[in-house]
């Protein structure tokens, strides 16, 4: 099948603004003359990073932390937002060390994924992060993220996890799992 035509952008506007996100507004038409409006957020366009830290060969770290959008606690990966100026890698080692004290000689890039890529604008590069040493950097979180190592040998008991729901984490979880038993 040939690859389709971009639409022609129009127009577009800004319709709202936060201290994170911009929501445009944009006038499209596509190759067969159709002409609609879409919106779509605008991050910072620097993407985030996410890690599945290896404490030792059988033992991951997790994070439990507040998610706004749920209003409640999710069990996840260390992820945080790139920086400027900063490459994913550094941002990566940078997050271990704010968000789970540790940082990590040796990073395994997964994939770069995207999260509702029909209205958001937003990349997260995934990493395995391994040889992890302890070093601790003051992180941008309201209160201290609790830590929770969980072992491979019950991976399935973590899927089944209550909150253990965000897809990032889930796809993470699961591109490790293919990459470790590519590599036994």
């Amino acid at each position: 099948m040939a690859r389709k035509q971009i639409p022609e952008i129009l127009t577009r506007q800004t319709v709202a603004r936060s201290r994170l996100l911009r929501i445009e507004a944009i006038d499209l038409r596509f190759s067969n003359g159709v002409e609609r409006q879409f919106e779509r957020m605008q991050g910072s366009g620097r993407g985030a990073v996410m890690m599945v830290p290896f404490m030792d060969d059988d033992t991951i770290m997790l994070v439990r932390e507040y998610a706004a959008g749920l209003h409640n606690y999710q069990l996840g990966f260390p992820k945080g937002l790139i920086d400027a100026g900063e490459s994913p890698e550094q941002a990566a080692i940078r997050e271990l060390k704010e968000e789970i004290g540790y940082g990590a000689r040796e990073l395994i890039p997964l994939k770069s994924v995207t999260m509702a890529p029909q209205f958001f604008a937003a990349t997260m590069h995934i990493f395995i992060a391994r040889d992890l040493y302890p070093e601790q950097l003051a992180g941008d979180e309201p209160e201290p993220l609790e830590l929770v190592p969980w072992s491979l040998q019950k991976v399935d008991a973590l899927l089944d996890q209550e909150d253990f729901t965000e897809a990032r984490s889930i796809a993470a979880l699961l591109m490790m799992l293919r990459e470790r038993n590519g590599h036994d």
